[in-house]
Formats: structure tokens, sequence, C-alpha cells
């Protein structure tokens, strides 16, 4: 019996949308908010990409955020107080 390779692979089914971005990260005195999602490892992970970005972006500002259950959406104090003090956040998962 003859074996037959399938290639899963496919064309995107969606063009991509090209985006500007909104803020210029060498801007001096610049915060950037790092998320933790809540699950194992999601705050060391960014306690890692911040000593990099701080490498990378002189003058930056890191400020360190975790949602407390990793099953809910993050509540409006936490959204609240990331807007009020930072200009970005990256965010990230862990397990």
């Amino acid at each position: 019996m003859p074996v037959e390779f399938l290639d899963p692979r496919a064309e995107p089914g969606l063009m991509a949308d090209p985006y500007d971005l909104q803020m210029d990260s060498k801007t001096p005195g610049i915060t950037i908010g790092l998320l933790a999602n809540g699950f194992a490892d999601s705050a060391l992970f960014l306690e890692e990409l911040g000593v990099e970005l701080e490498k990378r972006l002189p003058g930056v500002s890191l400020l360190a955020f975790e949602k407390d259950n990793a099953t809910v959406t993050a509540d409006d104090e936490l959204l609240d107080a990331i807007t009020d003090k930072c200009k970005a956040v990256v965010t990230a998962y862990g397990h």
C-alpha cells in the first residue's frame, strides 16, 4: 500500500494589515508596563525581558504588573493603573 504525505501548510486566508507605531520607543522618560497574566513564569519571563528592554532602550522606565488570577480578565483597577502610568504595555503568557 503506498503512503501519501499531505502538506498541511496553506496560503494565508487574509492579507496582513500594515500598521504604524503609535509611539516612539526612544522618547526620553517613556514608561512601559509589563503585564504578567498570572500563569507560572509569566512574571519571571517579563522580568528577563525588562532587562533586555533596558539595554536596548536607555532611559525607558518599566513598571511590572500582574493579574492575580490567570483565568479572568484584568479588572478596571489594574487597567486604570496601567493606563495612568504607562505609554505602552507588553503582556505575557506563562504556563
